[in-house]
C-alpha cells in the first residue's frame, strides 16, 4: 500500500488515469443530458486529460510545483467543453494544494481534494447542484472522513472518496430534473470518479478495464436546444479582468463560464452567433484556438449512432488531424473522426492512437495534415496495427491536402479501393494559407517584420503583404492555373465582414472562372486558408 507518491509516480498516476478514463468515454458521452443532450462530454473530458498528460510530458516531473503547475495548465489550455472546464478548474485547485508537498501523502491528498471542490465551484457564476461539482464535494468528504477515521495510505483515501462519490453521483437524479427524466446520473460527475477510479489503479497496478458496452443514448429523450452551437476560445496575453470579459461574453447565451490563468483565458458558451462572439472577444487578446461544435449536428449523429448500435460497422474509418472549427465541422460532416491539432499544436501518438482505437471500422485511414505530425502518425498506426487494426497513414501534409482527400472518402469502399483516389486529390490541390510573421527573419530572400502578414504556398513561405487580404489575391494569382476550378476558403475571427466582402468581390472579378465556397473557423492564428482544387 501506498503511503506516498513522488512527484513522478503522481505524474505516472495521472497518465494511467489518462488511459483509465479513455475506456469509459463513451458511457459517459451516453450519459450527457445536462446542461445540454450533446453527447460530448466523455470525449471532452478526456480531450481535457490528454492536454494534461502532453504538458506532463514537457516537465521536470522530479519537482512538485513542476507536475502541479503541468496539472493546472495543460488542463486549462485543453480544456473542452462544460465538464471539461469545470475539471480544469478542480484540477486548478487540487494542483495548487500539492505544489509546495514533497510528495503526495494522504493528507495532502485530502487537501487537494477540498481544494479542487472549492475552486470548481467558484469557477461557476451559478453552481448548479447533481452536476460534476456535487461528485467533488461528495467525493472530497469521503477522503476527509477516511482520513480522519485513521486511513494510513493513498488507497485508503482514496476508496473514501469513491465510495462517498458514488453516493452523491446516485444522489444527482434528484436534484436536477433533468436526470430523472433521462433515467440517467451526471455524465460529468461520472466522469470525475473515472479519474479518480484510475489513479487509484495506478496504486494497486490494477489493468485496464473492458470497455462497457453501450446500449442505450440518453440523448434521444431530447430535442435539439434553444443555442444551436457549442462555443469555446482560448487567448493569451490578456490584460483585462475575467471578469469584465465574463460580463462581455454573458448577454450571448447560456452554460457560461470563464476562467483563466497566468495570462490565459478560457471561454465556453451555448450560443447562435459564434462568429460575432469570437470576433467581439478577441479583442481582449491573441486568440489561441477555437472551437464551435453545431449541436443539432451532434444530436442527429447521436440519434444516428443509437439506431445503428447493432449494425457492423462498414470497412474503413477516417481519422484526420485539424483545427480551426470550420475545418472540423466539415471534415465531421465528410464521416471524419478529428483529433484536435496542427500546426504549433501537435498532437501525440497517443492523442492519435486513442482516435483510431475509438472508431469502429477494421480499417482505419489517417490524414495527419502537417509535416510535424506525419511521424506520430505513422507510430499510432504501428501501435494500433500490434493491436489488431489495419491502419493506413496518407502523408497530407496540410490542412488543404487534407481536405481533398477526405471529400473522396467513403467509409463502405475498402482502403485498397479508396487510396488512391485520396492521394490523387490530394496532390491534385493547392494549400494557401495567411497568417502574420512570429518574428523578424529573411527567408528565402524575403525579409519578414514581427506581425506582418505573409503567405504561404502548400506550407512554404511565398510571398509577404502589407494586409491579409493583399496576400490571400498574391497567393491565388501565384497558384491558380486552369486546372482549378473550386476555392474553399476558411477565415479566422478577427477577420471582419467588410473586409472579407471586399477580397470575394475582388477575387471574382480577377477570377470569373473560381468557384468560390466560403466557411468562417478558419485555423487559430490564421487569417485565412484557402484550397484549391
Amino acid at each position: 500500500m501506498a503511503e506516498r507518491l513522488s512527484p513522478a509516480e503522481l505524474a505516472q498516476a495521472f497518465r494511467y488515469a489518462t488511459d483509465w478514463f479513455a475506456v469509459y468515454i463513451e458511457e459517459t458521452n451516453a450519459l450527457n443530458v445536462y446542461p445540454v443532450p450533446d453527447g460530448d462530454t466523455g470525449t471532452n473530458m478526456h480531450l481535457t486529460l490528454q492536454s494534461l498528460r502532453r504538458e506532463l510530458d514537457m516537465v521536470d516531473t522530479s519537482r512538485m510545483a513542476e507536475v502541479a503547475r503541468a496539472i493546472s495548465y495543460g488542463s486549462l489550455l485543453g480544456a473542452r467543453g462544460n465538464s471539461g472546464v469545470i475539471t480544469s478548474q478542480i484540477l486548478k485547485g487540487f494542483s495548487e494544494a500539492i505544489k509546495k508537498a514533497e510528495a503526495l501523502t494522504p493528507p495532502v491528498l485530502v487537501e487537494a481534494l477540498e481544494e479542487g471542490t472549492r475552486t470548481g465551484y467558484k469557477a461557476v457564476m451559478k453552481p448548479v447542484e447533481g452536476t460534476i461539482l456535487t461528485v467533488a464535494r461528495y467525493a472530497s468528504e469521503g477522503a476527509r472522513k477516511a482520513l480522519e477515521a485513521g486511513a494510513k495510505n493513498l488507497e485508503a483515501v482514496l476508496s473514501g472518496a469513491l465510495e462517498r462519490g458514488r453516493v452523491g453521483l446516485a444522489e444527482t437524479p434528484n436534484l436536477l430534473p433533468v436526470l430523472k427524466q433521462a433515467g440517467v446520473v451526471d455524465a460529468g460527475g461520472a466522469g470525475y470518479l473515472h479519474i479518480l477510479e484510475g489513479i487509484r489503479g495506478f496504486l494497486l497496478g490494477l489493468p485496464l478495464p473492458e470497455p462497457p458496452k453501450v446500449e442505450k443514448y440518453a440523448q434521444t429523450n431530447f430535442a435539439a436546444e434553444e443555442y444551436g452551437y457549442c462555443t469555446e476560445f482560448l487567448m493569451e496575453g490578456v490584460q483585462a479582468p475575467i471578469e469584465e470579459i465574463r460580463q462581455a461574453v454573458s448577454g450571448w447565451g447560456d452554460s457560461l463560464l470563464v476562467v483563466g490563468a497566468e495570462g490565459y483565458v478560457k471561454g465556453h458558451i451555448h450560443t447562435n452567433d459564434p462568429d460575432a462572439l469570437l470576433s467581439m472577444v478577441a479583442r481582449y487578446g491573441k486568440m489561441v484556438r477555437t472551437k464551435v461544435e453545431d449541436m443539432s449536428l451532434q444530436h442527429t449523429e447521436i440519434l444516428s449512432m443509437a439506431g445503428a448500435a447493432e449494425e457492423a460497422p462498414p470497412p474503413t474509418g477516417l481519422v484526420v488531424v485539424a483545427a480551426g472549427w470550420g475545418l472540423v465541422k466539415v471534415f465531421r460532416s465528410l464521416g471524419a473522426r478529428v483529433v484536435a491539432g496542427g500546426q504549433t499544436a501537435n498532437p501525440s501518438v497517443q492523442d492519435i492512437l486513442d482516435a483510431v482505437r475509438s472508431v469502429p471500422n477494421p480499417h482505419v485511414i489517417v490524414l495527419p495534415n502537417n509535416s510535424n505530425v506525419l511521424m506520430s502518425a505513422q507510430q499510432a498506426a504501428q501501435l494500433a496495427q500490434e493491436a489488431g487494426k489495419h491502419v493506413h497513414v496518407l502523408p497530407t501534409r496540410t490542412l488543404g491536402q487534407g481536405l481533398a482527400a477526405a471529400v473522396m472518402y467513403h467509409g463502405d469502399v475498402e482502403p485498397a479501393e479508396l487510396l488512391p483516389e485520396m492521394e490523387e486529390a490530394m496532390n491534385r490541390s493547392v494549400t494557401l494559407e495567411v497568417t502574420r510573421a512570429s518574428r523578424d527573419a529573411t527567408i528565402e530572400s524575403l525579409e519578414v517584420k514581427e506581425g506582418q502578414p505573409i503567405g504561404l504556398k502548400d506550407d512554404k513561405l511565398a510571398l509577404v503583404a502589407q494586409t491579409p487580404e493583399e496576400a490571400l489575391l498574391g497567393l491565388v494569382r501565384l497558384a491558380k492555373d486552369a486546372m482549378h476550378e473550386i476555392m474553399t476558403l476558411f477565415h479566422g475571427p478577427t477577420v471582419e465582414k467588410p473586409r472579407l466582402e471586399a477580397l470575394l468581390q475582388e477575387i471574382s472579378q480577377a477570377f470569373p472562372d473560381l468557384t468560390l465556397e466560403v466557411h468562417p473557423g478558419g485555423p487559430d492564428l490564421y487569417d485565412y486558408l484557402a484550397v484549391l482544387e
